[in-house]
């Protein structure tokens, strides 16, 4: 994982920058405010204006030593442009991911410790996250509901750090992913988020300045995946994607 721009700067979705590399259907840019997705979060969406209109960024790619997006279209660009990210899909992502922290908060805490095994987020204002709860009760997960409403209502500071990987492995519950924990940076570190006063975890991905960003959420359903996985599907309530 890099230290990504749209770590430090959530709120700047339109950047000025320059290409650094091309190819037709894809760029590499100086700086860019995409995140290129990961833990579960999907990509952002977004286009690049460029001097002989805009291109729609479909995806992006590791290769070659560079961060590359791709390309709606077999263009080869040059020179300064535009990136711009979409501002719906970001809020969702970063209202949800939030959301998701705070339900493995509070799952952690209510289940002695239990660890993430998948997590996904959606375009349509739902995520879904997988724990290892052997034998849960799904009205216990159920009854989690308003609690995750009441930290939102407390409009909590959410905020982030840097700990090299050998503190982040000593530390008791920074990581508790089995399957989506972030990498570390190319200097070693990983990214810690914290939810003041409530939790704080490893994490690659974007999120809000404070819990009270995000619509209430509503647990729509809970899945039996197994003896061990129980599956906690969340909504954002007002989100045109989740039903009132």
């Amino acid at each position: 994982m890099a230290h990504y721009f749209c770590h430090a700067h959530p709120e700047t979705l339109i950047l000025e920058t320059t290409v650094e590399d091309a190819r037709p259907g894809r760029v590499a840019l100086a700086e860019t405010p995409f995140y290129p997705g990961g833990g579960g979060q999907p990509a952002d969406l977004g286009v690049l204006r460029h001097a002989g209109g805009q291109v729609a960024v479909v995806g992006f790619e590791q290769a070659e030593g560079r961060s590359w997006h791709l390309l709606a279209e077999e263009l080869e660009l040059a020179g300064t442009l535009e990136a711009v990210v979409d501002a719906g899909f970001r809020s969702t992502m970063r209202q949800l991911h939030t959301d998701t922290h705070i339900l493995n908060a509070l799952v952690y805490q209510a289940f002695d410790g239990a660890l993430v095994t998948g997590v996904q987020m959606y375009a349509d204002g739902t995520a879904r996250m997988d724990f290892d709860i052997p034998g849960a009760d799904s009205e216990r997960l159920r009854a989690l509901e308003a609690p995750i409403n009441e930290v939102i209502g407390q409009d909590l500071p959410v905020g982030f750090d840097y700990v090299d990987v050998e503190t982040a492995q000593a530390r008791h519950g920074l990581i508790r992913s089995r399957s989506v924990a972030p990498p570390p940076t190319p200097d070693g570190l990983i990214r810690i988020v914290e939810i003041a006063g409530l939790d704080r975890q490893a994490c690659g991905g974007t999120h809000l300045a404070s819990t009270g960003g995000s619509l209430p959420v509503r647990i729509l359903k809970i899945d039996n995946k197994g003896r061990h996985n129980r599956r906690v599907r969340i909504g954002l309530l007002g989100h045109p994607g989740v039903p009132g």
